[in-house]
């Protein structure tokens, strides 16, 4: 089940105040490929190992959370920075 859409319009990223967005399933793929070859890492410079269903992307495209069972963790400490990925 997808995240509840209501909860979405209200939802603001915690560090730039600006609204997300679902991660289009094509960005998804790519960013579970790198974490698969274990390139990516959080904010606070944790390797992330676990590949992510679904996730939520600022408007300006800089950071992304991860959506674990319909449920957005929306900590800055657990948020991938996007420009550590290559011709995003």
């Amino acid at each position: 089940m997808p995240i509840n859409r209501k909860l979405l319009e209200i939802l603001v990223c915690p560090i730039t105040k600006l609204p997300v967005f679902i991660l289009e399933e094509q960005k998804l793929q790519k960013l579970n490929g790198l974490i698969a070859q274990g390139t990516l890492q959080t904010m606070d410079g944790e390797s992330i190992s676990e590949p992510l269903q679904e996730a939520l992307i600022t408007r300006n495209k800089n950071i992304i959370y991860r959506i674990e069972n319909n449920i957005p963790i929306m900590l800055e400490s657990q948020s991938i920075a996007v420009d550590q990925i290559e011709g995003w």
